[in-house]
């Protein structure tokens, strides 16, 4: 590649740049504010740019494509060990340096801002229901202290408050019932918080091709499709579904020596959250699909009920990387044939 590499250390206001002048050979590692840096990268030739997948990794991506420069993410564990001495602004953008020009390095797929809003959706949405969770337990312990007990679940826990609430004024104190009550109407707007989350990205889903082909797949509901779409980026980053699958963590990880070679657990590498969705959607299939298939069937014989729901999880991010990439519609009993 005859253009200057840059390796670049992002922070909140202050940028670490080190690059090697490809004609004088020079080095230069050099601190930039955040407009300083925008300016520098306008006035210079195209290039490509090394980040560190962190914080604002993203946004600085596609503004520095906007300049006409190439952008590449690395993940943070890829550039770790080319750090030398101590951990210095200074260091870690030499280590970006040299950890872009290794042969064959990875990077992380872009997002663009729709993407990254709709995951930020998710993650507001993954908040609220936790808190709601945690609130109704709180209840739920706090009224067993007076001898009150409520049915197991949220929902059954939670209406069965409302109805007793003649029960629990006469029980509980004063001041700890008014506040009970404070809490249900809390309640109340978390549920009506999580409704209105749900309804903005089934809109996202409506207006994505990519989510509507993917909804075919078994298994595969509104969000576990948007949160797909929007943590793969482009499919085009990824050779393969196997190494969606691998990006993920849902594939086995690898320890050899001598020659041999011993597959152990799942990696559980790469997002928690959308590996989550994809085992709770292989899980649904595997217990409530009518027709789970032959291949489904002929595995539960043969694996562990968790081992066969991962191994459906993994086949399901390899269908939607798939349809993905090669611009297909879901087929049911689809079989892929090795080009000649």
């Amino acid at each position: 590649m005859n253009a200057t590499t840059y390796g670049l250390d992002i922070a909140k206001r202050v940028f670490q740049l080190y690059w090697v002048d490809i004609k004088s050979g020079e080095i230069h590692n050099r601190k930039f504010g955040r407009q300083e840096l925008l300016e520098f990268f306008a006035q210079r030739e195209a290039g490509l740019i090394a980040l560190e997948a962190c914080g604002s990794a993203h946004w600085w991506r596609r503004k520095l494509m906007g300049l006409g420069h190439e952008v590449n993410l690395i993940h943070p564990k890829f550039i770790r060990p080319f750090v030398q001495g101590n951990k210095t602004d200074a260091a870690d953008a030499r280590a970006i340096w040299t950890a872009v020009r290794q042969p064959g390095m990875r990077t992380v797929a872009g997002k663009t801002e729709e993407q990254q809003a709709m995951l930020a959706l998710h993650r507001m949405r993954l908040s609220l229901i936790r808190f709601r969770t945690m609130q109704v337990n709180q209840l739920r312990g706090l009224l067993y202290e007076f001898g009150i007990t409520l049915k197991g679940g949220r929902q059954a826990g939670v209406a069965e408050m409302r109805q007793r609430m003649a029960e629990l004024e006469e029980v509980v104190p004063g001041m700890l019932f008014e506040a009970i009550k404070e809490q249900l109407q809390r309640l109340n707007d978390i549920e009506a918080g999580v409704q209105d989350i749900e309804r903005r990205i089934k809109d996202w889903q409506k207006q994505q091709e990519a989510c509507r082909k993917i909804a075919g797949i078994p298994g595969v509901g509104m969000l576990t499709a948007t949160a797909l779409v929007a943590t793969m980026g482009e499919a085009s980053s990824f050779k393969s579904g196997r190494e969606f699958a691998a990006f993920v963590g849902l594939v086995p990880r690898q320890s050899g020596t001598g020659g041999k070679v011993k597959l152990l657990g799942i990696s559980k590498r790469g997002d928690t959250y959308l590996r989550t969705l994809l085992i709770h959607g292989a899980r649904t299939v595997m217990f409530k699909a009518k027709d789970k298939g032959a291949w489904s069937e002929s595995l539960l014989q043969r694996r562990p009920t968790n081992v066969a729901i991962v191994a459906m999880a993994n086949k399901m991010a390899r269908t939607a990387w798939a349809i993905l990439a090669h611009g297909r519609e879901y087929q049911k009993g689809y079989v892929s044939q090795v080009p000649a």
